[in-house]
């Protein structure tokens, strides 16, 4: 059927097409008889769609045509909202309160442009063609009748009214999930719907987090088949499994991660070499426990990435492989996926081998005592683990030289500070303190980026379909408007727009400065 759809599409679009009915349509794309129920579905899907439109003699004509788009609706707590259209060139349009004609945010809507000057452009929604929400989070509110649930999303500028009989018994303050059944149904009034689900008192423990996973349909729970499925996955190290890997068990790593880390995802090893030095980089094997197919497969593709949250991490897969057989837990045999690098002196990657492994890691150290053991090689912090020492001492080195050569490339540091929330044991936040970030970070940062270059770099003279994650070279506009900013205090940008090292001689100059943030 996508095909078909597909087809008649193109067809809509083509330059030559002229405004026909559908039986002139189906003469000249010579439709059988036995297939003009498919046509007319892929017709009125594109219809539905808002791909095209009927005119009031029957006639079906591309919607872009009549000055009709397609986008996504963006609403403001002040009623108006801005359309950002599937035509990136149009830029978003904005939609008076008056206009919306039902709309909400995250709608998909087509909308009509009537005026149109530079960058700015107004207009009015024509149609609904897809509710982007189903259910919101929100504050219920009683009232006669029943109540009305107040959107923690801002966006959404009009309350939800639930009608008596469908409130769940939810008293004022509860923070509650609804589902909206009836959208302003004749443009004037609120939308209609019913509560789902009551996740407690808005001023209970950890609702305020609960609010924000169920407002951002983060799954917290896994379905029964997910969990099934990693009950099945051994969490132990077998000896067939093992084989064909490489043994780098003896190999003296470890883990360096934040105090409060739960699932230890790589791990690294540095040691001298003629020459220069020898760098491991081990990945925990997830490969080798998610089958592609599987139930753990899907639920991860679904989910995407683990979300991190102020006070608990909701993993991508269930915890018993998130903080147990896919965690590189000390002292426990772990598969991995490992770049190993010899590097020279000057920071230059001379020799690699990307290979599966066994490892077993030596110690987990934290940001903090790997800093303490760099200001103080004797103190301690560096007596608990003084076999340890020379090397982190030696991560330190190499960090350093692959940093200069970074700097060299006219690679970019922004040092942003970023905030970290303190909370007790029922949730609540206790203080808010500036995260930290130091040389034992930074190690992590230099040797993760070395391994991503050097498997980038080693797919890419192997000719193969790969997976990149790249910055796009700055638009030759938006780097006008920076060097005329910039201007105002005193600045003047030496070479191009692509040119890395522009940007970090201008960056070296405000380093220390007022406008440095800026």
């Amino acid at each position: 059927m996508e095909e078909k759809i597909d087809l008649l599409r193109r067809f809509f679009n083509d330059d030559e097409y002229v405004p026909m009915t559908r039986e002139n349509i189906e003469l000249i794309l010579m439709v059988p008889r036995e297939d003009k129920p498919v046509f007319d579905r892929a017709v009125d899907e594109l219809l539905r769609l808002g791909d095209i439109i009927q005119t009031k003699k029957g006639k079906l004509m591309p919607a872009k045509s009549v000055n009709i788009l397609r986008g996504v609706f963006k609403g403001n707590e002040r009623g108006f909202g801005f359309v950002t259209c599937e035509d990136e060139t149009l830029g978003d349009v904005f939609i008076p309160e008056k206009k919306k004609n039902g709309a909400i945010n995250k709608d998909t809507v087509l909308i009509k442009v009537y005026a149109s000057s530079g960058k700015s452009s107004e207009g009015e929604v024509i149609r609904v063609v897809e509710r982007g929400i189903k259910s919101i989070v929100g504050t219920f509110m009683s009232g006669k009748g029943g109540g009305f649930v107040i959107p923690d999303d801002r966006k959404i500028s009009q309350d939800i009214h639930i009608a008596k009989g469908k409130t769940l018994n939810a008293v004022s303050g509860h923070k509650v999930v609804a589902k909206i059944t009836e959208y302003d149904p004749d443009k004037m009034r609120n939308p209609e719907g019913k509560i789902t689900e009551i996740l407690g008192h808005i001023n209970d423990p950890g609702v305020d987090i609960l609010s924000i996973l169920k407002q951002y349909e983060v799954p917290v729970e896994f379905p029964k088949a997910v969990l099934e499925e990693a009950k099945q996955v051994s969490m132990e190290v077998s000896e067939s499994e093992i084989k064909g890997r490489a043994d780098l068990r003896d190999v003296m790593c470890i883990t360096i991660d934040g105090e409060d880390a739960k699932d230890l995802d790589d791990a690294v090893s540095v040691e001298l070499i003629q020459g220069g030095y020898r760098l491991g980089v081990y990945i925990a094997d997830v490969s080798h426990y998610v089958k592609e197919g599987s139930e753990l497969d899907k639920e991860a593709y679904k989910r995407g990435t683990s979300v991190y949250m102020t006070d608990r991490v909701v993993p991508m897969l269930p915890h018993s492989l998130s903080n147990g057989i896919c965690s590189l837990n000390m002292g426990e045999d772990r598969l991995s996926l490992c770049c190993i690098m010899d590097i020279n002196k000057s920071g230059e990657v001379v020799s690699s081998d990307i290979k599966k492994a066994v490892i077993n890691v030596d110690r987990r150290m934290s940001y903090t005592e790997v800093f303490d053991i760099l200001q103080d090689p004797e103190g301690e912090t560096a007596k608990k683990c003084a076999e340890l020492v020379p090397m982190i001492l030696l991560m330190k080195e190499l960090r350093d030289i692959l940093h200069e050569k970074r700097t060299q490339r006219g690679s970019l540091d922004f040092d942003f500070d970023e905030a970290k929330i303190v909370v007790d044991e029922e949730g609540k936040p206790v203080d808010i303190v500036k995260r930290e970030r130091n040389a034992a970070t930074s190690i992590i940062e230099e040797f993760m980026l070395a391994a991503n270059e050097t498997v980038a770099e080693h797919f890419y003279w192997l000719e193969l379909p790969f997976v990149y994650r790249v910055h796009e070279e700055p638009k030759v506009e938006s780097f006008e408007a920076l060097k005329e900013a910039v201007g105002h205090f005193g600045y003047v940008l030496k070479g191009s727009s692509s040119f890395p090292m522009t940007y970090r001689l201008l960056l070296e100059a405000v380093a220390g400065k007022p406008e440095q943030a800026l």
